[in-house]
């Protein structure tokens, strides 16, 4: 599929090993070098203020999408190339995704987690037919995909559900996944759907 902007969930906090801090600018910069633009959540903090400033030096595009009560408490990235101020985390979650042709995770906490399982059940239920992926630095994502695995052998998900997903700590590979996707044949067996047709949560191309 064709990737013109991909967005990066990723924590607030930097994390304790710098190979976070680290491995996250080499993913960056390979956005960059695809002449990629990163949407992320708009943040000054942690991982989110990684990802921007390096993308930014490499002369990247960064959009940023922020609830107004953080950007009231000076949470706010300063200085990129378009910051979207919206009402409240629900919509801002909307906006990312409309915005975005696909959605790579970073090693984060409860916010982190909440963002890309929440594309990736739009995904299940078709709201969007969009590839989604875990940059895995330093085996952090190992535990939640055996979780995932567990969920399959005890029959909450199906196994062609984990074909909506690449976990990897090549970022090339994951850009590879990312521009081969299609949507799994299982939405169409499910819920009537054609992967073709498959549109943004808001229903509209």
């Amino acid at each position: 599929m064709s990737l013109k902007k991909l967005a990066l969930f990723c924590g607030s906090q930097p994390g304790r090993d710098e190979i976070y801090a680290r491995r996250a600018r080499e993913l960056t910069r390979e956005l960059a070098a695809r002449d990629l633009t990163l949407v992320f959540g708009g943040g000054g903090i942690g991982l989110m203020r990684e990802v921007a400033e390096e993308m930014l030096a490499a002369g990247g595009q960064v959009i940023g999408v922020i609830p107004r009560n953080l950007l009231e408490r000076n949470l706010g990235f300063p200085g990129l190339s378009e910051l979207i101020v919206v009402n409240d985390m629900h919509e801002r979650k909307a906006t990312v995704v409309g915005l975005a042709d696909g959605f790579i995770a970073l090693p984060g906490g409860w916010g982190t987690l909440e963002e890309i399982f929440e594309v990736l059940t739009w995904a299940q239920l078709g709201y969007h037919g969009k590839p989604c992926a875990f940059l895995n630095i330093a085996g952090y994502f190992d535990p939640l995909r055996d979780f995932m695995a567990r969920a399959v052998s005890e029959g909450f998900l199906l196994p062609e559900h984990l074909k909506m997903f690449t976990m990897s700590e090549s970022p090339a590979e994951i850009l590879r996944f990312m521009e081969e996707y299609r949507p799994p044949l299982i939405l169409d067996a499910i819920w009537g759907l054609n992967p073709d047709d498959l549109s943004n949560p808001r229903g509209k191309e």
